[in-house]
């Protein structure tokens, strides 16, 4: 089915504020971070959003990148097949930018490109493969290593008291033991079989995330993500065959041959996905198959927003993040979590509807 041809192509480069003492193992404190916004207009009149997003740097160069060297080629160019256009975008910059920023940018269009089908077909996303679920489990994913302890459990308490079942925190400190303690006191906190993860940042050697795995097992860990590099894959696969709890890792991987090779080679029992730098809906959706030939299920990371409505049309869903970068407060219909769920839209396209009164305060052009 063709969707016409697009007419034009902007993108908007946008830095929001964070609030709080904010900060991970890797990356240290978070005081923003960077939304890249690519609105695709067709010659229909069609208007399709997508974005993509960053930890704090990199946007300027994912913008520029959409600016100079996609955009000139697409405009003019047919819209007939999403898979179509996101192989095209990634031929047409693979040898300077495989990966990396490339993805990023990639991932804005695809987005984008997903709105105009979706609006094409009235349709709404999470209703596109006929397996919609109504609501999402979710959980909440603090950037919380920062934090005393104190203000670790006061923190959870109050993502509990505001609908959250289940909880992601950080781990990753200097001193091992601060890290089990920190575990040991929200378990306490949830209970024994609530829903609870833990997320390293992948700053542990493998050694260390095997020891690490085998401290914290009695606390029944839901899933230990990026223990070690993500580039490991042999690694990932010793620290899998030496703990019992479940090993995720996935928001750095970039393409979907890197997450076939973790699920290959790496041994992975929680895929995490992220349309904000796997070139978009597309990938996540090629990736979740995949991850359905391996009998598991897909779960995202950030971009609450629109991974509810993804993970709304997969039969192999698994958890959305509720990540601490809250995209979702800058669109008009903020999404909720009631009783550790998130409702899925019933919007015609990807249900994703920004407040550009709320962001145009913010544009840094």
């Amino acid at each position: 089915m063709s969707y016409g041809k697009i007419k034009d192509i902007k993108t908007e480069y946008y830095r929001l504020p964070l609030e709080g003492n904010l900060g991970d193992a890797l990356h240290g404190k978070h005081d923003n971070f960077e939304l890249v916004v690519t609105k695709v207009l067709m010659e229909s009149g069609i208007e399709g959003v997508g974005y993509t997003y960053t930890g704090g740097f990199g946007g300027r160069a994912t913008a520029e990148m959409l600016r100079v060297d996609l955009a000139p080629s697409l405009i003019g160019k047919e819209l007939d097949d999403t898979e179509k256009m996101h192989d095209f975008m990634n031929t047409k910059i693979h040898y300077v930018a495989r990966g990396g920023i490339a993805s990023f940018a990639i991932s804005a269009l695809d987005i984008s490109f997903w709105d105009i089908k979706l609006k094409s077909e009235k349709k709404a996303l999470a209703d596109y493969f006929g397996t919609k679920a109504a609501k999402v489990r979710t959980y909440y994913g603090g950037i919380d290593l920062m934090f005393t302890n104190d203000e670790l459990v006061a923190n959870v308490e109050k993502q509990l008291a505001s609908g959250h079942t289940a909880i992601k925190i950080k781990v990753g400190r200097a001193n091992e033991d601060e890290d089990v303690e920190r575990i040991r006191l929200i378990r306490e906190l949830l209970g024994k079989d609530a829903l609870f993860m833990v997320d390293a940042n992948m700053v542990w050697s493998r050694e260390q995330a095997i020891r690490m795995a085998r401290k914290i097992e009695k606390y029944n860990i839901g899933w230990l993500e990026e223990p070690t590099n993500p580039d490991d894959y042999e690694g990932y696969a010793r620290i899998a065959q030496a703990t019992s709890i479940p090993i995720a890792m996935g928001e750095n991987l970039h393409t979907v041959w890197e997450h076939k090779l973790a699920l290959d080679i790496g041994k992975l029992e929680e895929p995490i996905l992220d349309a904000s730098n796997l070139c978009g809906l597309t990938g996540v959706f090629r990736v979740a198959k995949i991850a359905k030939d391996y009998s598991l299920r897909a779960s995202t990371h950030g971009m609450q927003e629109l991974h509810v409505n993804a993970l709304a049309a997969i039969e192999n869903r698994g958890l959305l993040e509720f990540h601490s970068f809250p995209i979702f407060e800058y669109t008009k219909d903020p999404i909720k979590v009631v009783d550790g769920y998130v409702a899925a839209s019933t919007e015609i396209g990807t249900g994703v509807n920004f407040d550009w009164d709320k962001l145009n305060k913010l544009n840094m052009a």
